[in-house]
């Protein structure tokens, strides 16, 4: 990443996939989301086999191109690479943010996740990283939270120059102090797609963005 001519840190709601078995159904599920503004998308399906995983992720891209949204696959660089999407989010146990840049090229979107760890983030960022994901910052439905982190954390990033990415249990009702500290994108599963009204939800945590901070 170029960060001489980086452009401002894109703000907003960074929607990630749940396990959704059926290729249609999380199309049809995604696209009025999409529709609604979500500044990237996240392809992560722990349950999914490889050709399923291949033929959704096919699928994502596709309707992201239709609607301008980066696509982010979860930890498979190959993957990211296979369908054109415009990046790869890497956790704890992934390949390397080096190899994975080798890969997908000087202009795609490498994202790490970061937990409770600052010494993280600044290695991630020396190594090339797009954005550094911090948390989780309460309990979470999506995965185990071992590992909290505090909002602390978000001001102490800020020097590295990367947008910063909160996740872990966030609602529309816990976010703005998260917003408020430095969180450039708010990253969500089932809050939003496991809502009565997940349109509706979507735009309560794009509201909390246009308040001051």
């Amino acid at each position: 990443m170029n960060h001489a001519s980086a452009p401002t840190p894109p703000r907003g709601v960074y929607l990630i996939t749940p396990d959704e078995p059926d290729t249609a159904r999380l199309l049809a599920r995604t696209a009025p989301l999409l529709a609604t503004g979500v500044t990237l998308l996240q392809y992560r399906n722990k349950t999914a086999d490889a050709p399923l995983r291949r033929a959704q992720a096919e699928a994502l891209q596709a309707l992201c191109a239709r609607y301008a949204t980066p696509l982010i696959i979860n930890d498979d660089p190959a993957l990211a690479q296979a369908v054109g999407a415009a990046g790869v989010h890497l956790g704890e146990d992934d390949e390397g943010i080096a190899a994975a840049r080798a890969l997908l090229g000087p202009t795609a979107i490498i994202g790490i996740s970061c937990y409770d760890d600052h010494a993280r983030a600044e290695r991630a960022a020396a190594a090339g990283a797009s954005y550094l994901a911090f948390g989780a910052f309460f309990a979470s439905n999506s995965k185990a939270t071992t590992r909290r982190a505090t909002p602390d954390l978000l001001p102490q990033s800020a020097a590295l120059g990367l947008p910063r990415v909160a996740i872990g249990g966030l609602t529309p009702d816990n976010v703005a102090p998260l917003i408020a500290a430095g969180a450039d994108l708010i990253a969500v599963i089932s809050s939003v797609y496991a809502a009565p009204d997940p349109v509706a939800t979507l735009h309560a945590y794009l509201d909390c963005f246009q308040e001051p901070a």
